[in-house]
């Protein structure tokens, strides 16, 4: 027996939800990156290229608020500010690795299958 359209359509929901979260570009280089242990802001923004300070502030934030980042305020001048990931965070670390890997070892195949077929040339509709 098959599951409901209601389960179903929840499931999907759901791995939407998570996916916008552990699937966007910076949020994956932040959790590859803390998988060394705690880092300070200025640390992570310095090895994440191309990420700007905004980004950086509101992709931590939502990785906290998803209770896969720990944000700790050390009470010195000026503040100091790790970054760490949770014990739910360290879970995501085998699926990045896997994909990552997948990844090089596919990268040249998708490189070329994209080159293929951007030279075929696409027939043009008319339309009425």
């Amino acid at each position: 027996m098959s599951p409901s359209p209601k389960v179903v359509h929840e499931s999907c929901l759901a791995v939407r939800e998570v996916l916008n979260r552990v699937g966007d570009k910076w949020s994956v280089q932040i959790v590859a990156f803390l998988r060394g242990g705690p880092r300070r802001f200025s640390e992570l923004r310095r090895s994440i290229e191309g990420i700007s300070q905004r980004m950086l502030t509101l992709t931590l934030k939502g990785l906290e608020r998803d209770g896969l980042v720990t944000r700790t305020v050390s009470p010195t001048v000026p503040p100091r500010v790790d970054y760490a990931l949770t014990t739910l965070g360290r879970t995501l670390l085998k699926p990045i690795t896997a994909l990552a890997r997948w990844s090089e070892d596919n990268r040249h195949t998708i490189h070329r299958a994209r080159a293929q077929f951007d030279s075929v040339k696409k027939p043009t509709t008319k339309r009425p």
